[in-house]
């Protein structure tokens, strides 16, 4: 099949509330939804740079940048056969994993389009549902957070992650884990902290959390490699972890116990696959992280999370959590046992609402063979 046409779109959606984390607020939630045609298809994928560089140095700018000058003209009117033969035609573009992972994910879904099988089929998933979870940002107060954590448990949720940050860490894990005894609770550092800090994440040994993720800087796996033998609570790593090689260098290493496997974050599905491969070898548990998509991205996320390997609930909430009007169909809801659903249709397996996804686009470029 030739690549005949790419259309970016630059998007701005309104979460239903505000998301907190260490580097920010996000109110509204930029991001770049990719249509892939060719050989009579329509793939679609989703590049989840935001509008401010706090996660990545990526954002939905750079992103158009990279994509439009450079990963677009690499593939237009190229044939579409494989992953690997796609993605060797922008070997050559280093970094930008954010704007590779959006590209890619449209491949993928006019692959499984043409060849009628689903992307959790083609990645080699087993399940049929994925365990989740919900991440709760930063919230104004203590109280208020445990407020929170109690509705997203009364909707359903069996794992919380709360997101933590210097002066909104120790007791905000406390008071949750003080209201609620039994549940699976885990924090999210986003890099706000340093090796010095070892003795607050000592104090969390008696939270019995699952996991500390991503505690210390978003480039470094030395120095986790230093704080983990200084806990019992193991270490997941996040930000750090680029590649297969990153992953592989940090168990070896012994940075961390976890790892949180981001396919955007890796550059696509392929590589999160490899990444997948890796820890199952070496016996190291992975769970889906979330980087708040629409539905595109989220059936990407779950078709990802229903591979073996996956044994700890991701951050793959239900639609609702996030949007109160999503740009592709059917809706993503939350099961009666903590579980979303993995797409069975072709490629991503949802349908794209054209007229919520005009809605949202600020931008819009069509680049034809």
């Amino acid at each position: 099949m030739k690549i005949e046409q790419i259309e970016l779109r630059h998007l701005v959606m309104r979460l239903v509330a505000p998301f907190e984390t260490s580097f920010g607020v996000e109110q509204d939630r930029a991001c770049i939804i990719v249509a892939m045609r060719a050989g009579g298809f329509t793939g679609y994928g989703e590049c989840v740079a935001a509008a401010e560089p706090g996660y990545s140095y990526e954002t939905a700018t750079t992103a158009w940048h990279i994509l439009s000058d450079f990963l677009v003209p690499a593939v237009l009117g190229q044939e579409l056969t494989d992953i690997p033969s796609f993605i060797a035609h922008y070997a050559r573009v280093r970094g930008n994993p954010l704007a590779k992972a959006g590209l890619e994910m449209a491949a993928w879904d006019v692959l499984g389009q043409a060849q009628d099988r689903s992307l959790a089929e083609m990645l080699g998933g087993v399940r049929d549902r994925v365990e989740v979870g919900v991440s709760v940002g930063i919230q104004p107060t203590t109280a208020a957070l445990v407020e929170r954590v109690g509705r997203y448990i009364g909707e359903g949720y069996a794992r919380i992650k709360i997101k933590i940050k210097p002066g909104r860490d120790l007791t905000d894990a406390r008071a949750v884990r003080a209201a609620y005894p039994s549940i699976r609770l885990q924090v999210d550092a986003n890099s706000a902290y340093l090796l010095a800090d070892a003795p607050l994440f000592q104090q969390m040994d008696d939270l019995n959390l699952l996991l500390i993720e991503q505690p210390l800087g978003e480039d470094d796996i030395y120095d986790h490699s230093k704080l983990q033998p200084q806990l019992r609570t193991p270490i997941c790593l996040d930000e750090s972890i680029l590649s297969a090689d990153h992953a592989r260098a940090a168990i070896e290493l012994g940075a961390c116990r976890i790892i949180n496997i981001k396919a955007a974050r890796v550059s696509g599905l392929f590589e999160g696959k490899k990444v997948h491969d890796l820890c199952q070898e070496r016996g190291v548990p992975v769970w889906c992280g979330g980087m708040l998509e629409t539905n595109i991205g989220r059936a990407s996320n779950l078709a990802l999370a229903s591979l073996p390997g996956f044994t700890l609930p991701g951050d793959v909430s239900a639609t609702s959590r996030y949007y109160a009007q999503d740009i592709a169909d059917p809706p993503f809801v939350l099961n009666p046992d903590s579980t979303l659903s993995v797409p069975t249709g072709p490629g991503l397996g949802v349908q794209v609402n054209q007229q919520n996804l005009e809605r949202f686009t600020v931008k819009r470029q069509v680049f034809a063979a």
